[in-house]
């Protein structure tokens, strides 16, 4: 999350954070809304195949230990959005995340994704991340477009500042349903048109590479 976008505070940014978790559960990406853009599907190669299998291979070896949470928030990842009920909880690294901007060790990744256990959380996934600029070309070579989707989340406003408190959620955030520049004008609102950076989920623990690279979960 970028809280350092003009415009955009820190209670911007964990709204926003909360909508953007919403919109990954399932039934909410099917299609490129308004407010997620997902990259197009390439035709896939045997190098693509097997540099995918070793993505796999180096993510598992890389978060085996945060099996147990605890060890990850040793680590130094932080719950977003503890208290907010989630189908899958993201455990962020920042150091991580701005590492990610610069190399890609599959190792390492930016977020660790858990579900909620009735003791704790169990691990079933991680997250990587790429600055918004990056091109479709720069997140093929980090993981192939033919295995997987990196989204963006896109074409938000929120509402003014005095009306923050009171604001309509069907209109504003990532859920709502202004999704233009202008329009956000006309409600007096503070448009921007990407937030966050490219992101794509790796679920290294599932049986197949459609259920791998996901969008979400599959229980």
């Amino acid at each position: 999350m970028d809280p350092n976008m003009p415009g955009m505070d820190m209670n911007d940014a964990k709204a926003n954070e909360a909508h953007a978790v919403h919109d990954m559960t399932p039934g909410h990406h099917e299609a490129h809304n308004a407010h997620l853009h997902m990259t197009a599907m390439r035709t896939q190669t045997p190098e693509d195949a097997a540099r995918a299998q070793e993505i796999i291979s180096q993510l598992r070896a890389g978060i085996e230990k945060y099996k147990d949470y605890r060890v990850a928030l040793n680590d130094g990842y932080k719950i977003s959005l503890p208290n907010l009920p989630q189908p899958e909880y993201h455990f962020t690294n920042y150091v991580n995340g701005f590492l990610e901007a610069l190399t890609f060790d599959p190792a390492r990744p930016t977020s660790l994704l858990y579900k909620k256990t009735a003791d704790g959380f169990a691990l079933v996934g991680a997250m990587y991340t790429m600055p918004k600029r990056a091109t479709e070309d720069q997140l093929d070579k980090r993981i192939p477009l033919s295995v997987a989707t990196w989204h963006l989340h896109t074409n938000l406003c929120m509402p003014p500042r005095d009306q923050q408190r009171n604001a309509d959620w069907t209109k504003f955030g990532l859920r709502g349903s202004i999704a233009s520049q202008e329009a956000c004008d006309a409600a007096g609102g503070r448009f921007h048109p990407i937030i966050f950076g490219w992101m794509v989920h790796v679920y290294p623990y599932e049986d197949s590479a459609d259920r791998v690279f996901a969008m979400h979960h599959h229980d």
